[in-house]
């Protein structure tokens, strides 16, 4: 059930070392997300479940290693083990990386098909935007994954490099495929917000309390205020 009448989902994202931290975090967003991140990558003890056990909105398990920004440093298979427990208990969405290596993601890819966890395939670019062409052939890899979410998302230097990014949810809607795509930065700000009438699948918002997991991120309270500002479709 959302929360608001606008289209495409809000996600908080929860990224805290401690484990009561990041569950006091989340039942807070949970009054206002569609969908909660957990980045077990910045957890000291990651376990997945004081979450599934607690929260009823739909949870998002993410174990981002330090080759795509996040903070996993182990072996592929350690870091891979909770999102497969995630999907035995049900979670809503777990995130892979497309960048993994290509016969774990397809194996994991494949497991998720047989339950109810849709899995968010995704690639971040934490310094620049590649050109269309680039972003294309991404964006078709994704697709090609057989997952059922992309998500791109890129470093914005000027509004050039927003509007390429923007411009994915294009191809993506001619495939039916459900695209998070936004740009990270300042001039990307707006992106985060526009998204979503833009045909995006998702945008990532920061809990109101906490910090931001990416830079430009909002926090999730301004998101929707600046969105409910925007007139209803009667």
């Amino acid at each position: 059930s959302m929360h608001h009448t606008f289209p495409g989902k809000i996600c908080v994202s929860i990224a805290k070392k401690d484990i009561d931290d990041a569950l006091k975090a989340a039942q807070q967003a949970a009054l206002l997300a569609d969908v909660i991140e957990i980045r077990l990558d910045s957890m000291k003890d990651p376990d997945i479940t004081p979450f599934t056990a607690n929260i009823a909105t739909p949870l998002l398990f993410t174990n981002r290693p330090v080759w795509e920004g996040g903070f996993f440093e182990g072996p592929e298979d350690k870091r891979l083990q909770p999102l497969f427990q995630a999907m035995d208990t049900g979670a809503a969405h777990v995130d892979i990386e497309l960048q993994t290596d290509p016969e774990l993601r397809d194996e994991f890819i494949k497991a998720a098909r047989n339950g109810q966890t849709e899995v968010i395939v995704s690639w971040h670019n934490f310094s620049e935007t590649p050109d269309s062409k680039e972003l294309l052939e991404i964006l078709t890899r994704e697709f090609d994954s057989g997952a059922h979410i992309g998500k791109i998302v890129t470093m914005a230097h000027s509004f050039t490099d927003v509007l390429r990014v923007l411009q994915l949810q294009e191809e993506a809607h001619k495939r039916n495929f459900p695209l998070c795509a936004f740009s990270m930065g300042r001039p990307g700000m707006i992106s985060r917000l526009a998204t979503l009438e833009l045909g995006g699948y998702m945008t990532y918002a920061a809990p109101d309390s906490g910090e931001t997991t990416a830079p430009g991120q909002l926090r999730v309270s301004d998101l929707i205020t600046s969105l409910k500002s925007f007139p209803h479709a009667d």
